[in-house]
């Protein structure tokens, strides 16, 4: 009973929009669903290892050191800018095609979806508020390893999810012929999201 209570909120995490769905749809979008995929496994590569440091003590640290939570979210909001500027900088270009834009490799598709989730403050709330909550003093290895487990499986799951639904032939035609005004969308999303998560 108290799995499913984990799963159901990590669910609801994962589901929950913001800087790390607009990464990986502009990966799906931009480059295709490979890229989106791997962007989504990626982050949650980074969601496992939030979930590890929670298990081993890192939740109790953040709340304690203030200063290293909001460390945590400059350096997330400084990401989500540079990401944004890039999203704008490509829909700025005076001929903007999907099939003419120079496609990002593999390698910065991954690196984009570790990097959103590592210096995401939302999932450094998410962790040290909620997560936290099923961890207890006399776990055994295994019951921390399922919980590790269960964050980074629900995780890349919707990820890689949304990427197939995503680059779905009919969809995918329609929004790489959009790409300009998806590219501006998404970039003035990151950079309100990094301006949010800078305030207090």
């Amino acid at each position: 009973m108290l799995w499913m209570s984990l799963l159901l909120i990590c669910v609801l995490g994962a589901m929950s929009p913001g800087p790390s769905l607009a990464v990986v749809l502009r990966q799906t979008v931009s480059n295709g669903r490979g890229h989106g995929i791997l962007a989504g496994c990626a982050h949650a590569l980074g969601v496992g290892l939030w979930a590890a440091m929670t298990v081993w003590g890192l939740g109790v640290l953040v709340n304690e050191y203030h200063l290293l939570y909001q460390v945590i979210t400059w350096l997330g909001a400084a990401y989500l800018i540079w990401l944004g500027i890039n999203a704008l900088r490509f829909a700025a270009a005076p001929e903007l095609e999907a099939d003419a834009r120079t496609k990002e490799t593999l390698w910065q598709a991954a690196r984009s979806g570790a990097l959103i989730s590592l210096l995401n403050p939302k999932l450094a709330v998410f962790f040290t508020a909620l997560f936290s909550q099923f961890v207890t003093a006399g776990q055994t290895l295994s019951d921390q390893m399922i919980l590790v487990l269960t964050a980074t499986l629900v995780d890349g799951a919707w990820y890689s999810l949304v990427a197939i639904l995503f680059s779905q032939p009919r969809l995918l035609i329609w929004l790489r012929r959009h790409l300009k005004r998806v590219e501006q969308l998404t970039g003035v999303v990151l950079i309100g999201l990094a301006l949010r998560v800078a305030m207090p």
